[in-house]
């Protein structure tokens, strides 16, 4: 079975493909969807459905899309829905340098990463979440990874996300735990 994996992001198609690896991904240039995946919703969970049925209703391709967000305790689960454009612009240092501005004030450090993946499969949609708790760092530690990896440390652990390597990231991260109940349902059933 084919799915098409609906994000242009290299970094996630890499993490996912690496966790499924006898799933037969399409991509969305493989599938000439040239538009940008809307995501005009409030939650993570209607973005990550709105992306997915998007290249349903349009392509009548069968589907997995992402959508995932950084929620800070003390800033009240910012930025969450908002974590890719948090500083108006799709630039992770910019959202970073005010991330660590805003939570500058607070002596509490704790955050979760969550993810939620939207597989539709001949028009039904089906949700799979993955969460890793930890904290922020106060400045940027490490080159892999993208997006706030270099300031996450999950607990338990003494490297960011972005000191990790792959599959040490893989072993722990949120969007791993979401891949890992999304390839559960679709050995379950048999697809």
């Amino acid at each position: 079975m084919k799915i098409c994996l609906a994000t242009r992001n290299l970094h996630k198609i890499e993490e996912i493909k690496q966790q499924s690896p006898t799933i037969e991904w399409n991509s969305l240039d493989e599938i000439e969807c040239e538009e940008e995946l809307p995501e005009t919703y409030t939650t993570i969970a209607e973005n990550s459905a709105q992306k997915a049925l998007f290249v349903w209703n349009n392509y009548q391709e069968n589907c997995l899309a992402d959508d995932s967000g950084l929620e800070v305790e003390a800033l009240n689960g910012k930025p969450g829905v908002d974590s890719a454009h948090y500083s108006g612009e799709r630039d992770a240092d910019k959202n970073i340098d005010l991330l660590l501005k805003n939570l500058s004030p607070f002596s509490n450090k704790k955050a979760r990463f969550v993810t939620i993946l939207t597989l539709v499969i001949d028009g039904k949609t089906h949700q799979f979440e993955g969460e890793v708790k930890g904290n922020i760092i106060n400045e940027k530690k490490g080159i892999k990874g993208f997006g706030y990896d270099p300031i996450f440390v999950p607990e338990n652990h003494t490297l960011s996300f972005a000191e990790m390597t792959l599959e040490q990231k893989n072993s722990l991260s949120h969007r791993s735990m979401a891949v890992k109940k999304l390839n559960e349902f679709l050995k379950n059933n048999g697809l």
